[in-house]
C-alpha cells in the first residue's frame, strides 16, 4: 500500500462517516492541509504515528486497512459506558445514540455527556457517532453537527469537536 492508496480509502472512510476534511484534520491532529494532501495523493510522505492516529480515529485496521474489528465493536455500549464511569446511573446506549443524533440532551445525563466529550478518546466518540447515524438511518455529517451543538450548549470546551 502507497500514501495515494492510502488517501483514497481515508478519503472514502471520510465521506462514510460525515465528516468534512476540517473535522478529521481536528480529530486526528493533522493539519488541513496535509489531509487534502493525502486524499489528492500528493503527499510524498507522512509518519507512522501520524498514519496510525488517522486510521485509529477512522476506524480502520493498517494491514490492509479495513472495518472488520470496527465492526465487531459496540461503539455505542463503549461510549456509554465511558460517559457512566464516574455516576451511579448509567446512561443507556439507546439513549445516548438519540441525544448525538437529535442533540438533545437527555433529563438526568448532562453530565455523562459533558463527560463522554469532553474526556473520551476521539475515536470512541468516532465510532458511536457512526454506530448512532447507522442506528437511526441518518447521515453521519448530520450527527456530527449535533454532536457540535450538544458540546456547545453543555459548555464543553474541546478543540477537536470545535471544527
Amino acid at each position: 500500500m502507497n500514501l495515494s492508496n492510502l488517501g483514497m480509502i481515508v478519503r472514502e472512510r471520510r465521506e462514510e462517516l460525515g465528516l468534512t476534511q476540517s473535522r478529521l484534520a481536528h480529530l486526528s491532529g493533522l493539519s488541513r492541509q496535509t489531509l487534502v494532501g493525502l486524499e489528492a495523493g500528493a503527499l510524498n510522505d507522512l509518519g507512522f504515528n501520524r498514519v496510525a492516529q488517522l486510521l485509529s480515529v477512522l476506524g480502520l485496521d493498517l494491514d490492509p486497512p479495513s472495518q472488520v474489528a470496527r465492526s465487531r465493536k459496540r461503539g455505542l455500549w463503549m461510549a456509554a459506558k465511558n460517559a457512566s464511569v464516574s455516576y451511579v446511573h448509567e446512561v443507556p446506549p439507546e439513549a445516548l445514540g438519540h441525544a448525538l443524533v437529535s442533540g438533545t440532551v437527555p433529563r438526568g445525563y448532562a453530565a455523562h455527556l459533558s463527560h463522554l466529550l469532553g474526556e473520551a478518546p476521539v475515536p470512541l466518540i468516532v465510532m458511536a457517532v457512526e454506530e448512532a447515524a447507522m442506528n437511526e438511518g441518518v447521515a453521519p455529517k448530520a450527527v456530527w453537527r449535533n454532536v457540535v451543538k450538544l458540546a456547545r450548549s453543555l459548555a464543553v470546551q474541546r478543540e477537536e469537536l470545535s471544527a
